[in-house]
């Protein structure tokens, strides 16, 4: 079984991205990683390339002038997955603020041996743990997903969907997935808060026209934690390895309203019903699950 990993980044070094620690947390899977790196105003494609000798530059050009600039996540990611050899398996996929636990490591090999000869499942679904703020607090609200595809297998009609939000068969159609018991950590609200703010100014322009950033943007040169409507949960758990130089370097303070349990009367109303029943009112799900 030949495994290879895949992603993409653009100016991973400015808006502060754990791009490395993603890329390193799946190296120990990997025979192989590429990754499409941008047009970049900083040195990302030389910390890409410096991480290890198995991980190799795909040299890209960003197109935001469509009329829906954030295609160009999943346009960036079908570049990087459509440039992985045939003779690889599964491919790996991790976006620049998710990382996996050792921890699990394991049991992804497992997973991947166990399912590569059984050609119904297309791929391997992961749970989420979203962290928020910090490094000490994760998300607890309902639009928060849950779940995503992180593991395909190496078959080219497979194509990243919408804006890099999991993947799709041609012409259009859900994957067969196996849920395995695995977490992504993504941190990607877990940044200094100017550089975040930046980043969040950038990522609206790709989403949303001038008139609509003007009219629901707040001009602040920082972005505000404590100012969200946010339900949060202490993490009392440990987390990767590759994160915790990233984790001592911490250098802001955020101090949440722990007393918020639901952001709204519809968060309560999902989120109760989903811990209920363990059916999500109105979740968004890009796949279909093989029990």
């Amino acid at each position: 079984m030949k495994v290879c990993g895949f992603s993409f980044v653009r100016n991973g070094v400015k808006f502060d991205y754990p791009f490395e620690e993603a890329i390193r947390s799946i190296l120990p899977l990997c025979d192989k990683i590429i990754v499409a790196v941008g047009n970049s105003d900083d040195d990302t494609a030389a910390r890409v390339t410096a991480i290890d000798p198995k991980v190799e530059v795909l040299n890209t050009v960003w197109d935001t002038t469509g009329a829906d600039g954030a295609r160009v996540f999943a346009l960036e990611t079908n570049k990087a997955f459509q440039a992985i050899p045939k003779e690889y398996d599964w491919a790996f996929y991790i976006q620049g603020d998710e990382v996996i636990h050792e921890k699990y490591l394991p049991l992804i090999l497992s997973e991947m041996k166990n399912y590569l000869g059984d050609n119904l499942i297309e791929g391997l679904l992961f749970k989420y743990i979203h962290f928020f703020g910090s490094f000490e607090y994760v998300g607890l609200k309902h639009s928060w997903y849950r779940r995503e595809i992180r593991i395909v297998r190496n078959r080219k009609d497979i194509f990243s969907y919408r804006d890099a939000q999991g993947f799709r068969k041609q012409p259009n159609e859900k994957l067969h997935v196996k849920l395995i018991d695995a977490y992504i950590y993504h941190y990607g609200y877990v940044r200094e808060p100017k550089v975040l703010q930046d980043n969040v100014k950038v990522k609206n322009r790709l989403y949303k026209d001038d008139q609509w950033i003007k009219d629901n943007i707040k001009e602040t040169d920082e972005y505000e934690y404590e100012n969200l409507q946010q339900p949060l949960k202490k993490f009392t758990d440990t987390h990767p390895s590759v994160m915790l130089p990233r984790i001592a370097r911490k250098n802001w303070i955020f101090n949440p309203d722990l007393s918020i349990r639901y952001a709204s009367v519809k968060d309560r109303f999902k989120r109760v019903i989903g811990e209920l029943t363990g059916w999500y009112p109105g979740e968004y799900k890009n796949y279909k699950i093989i029990k």
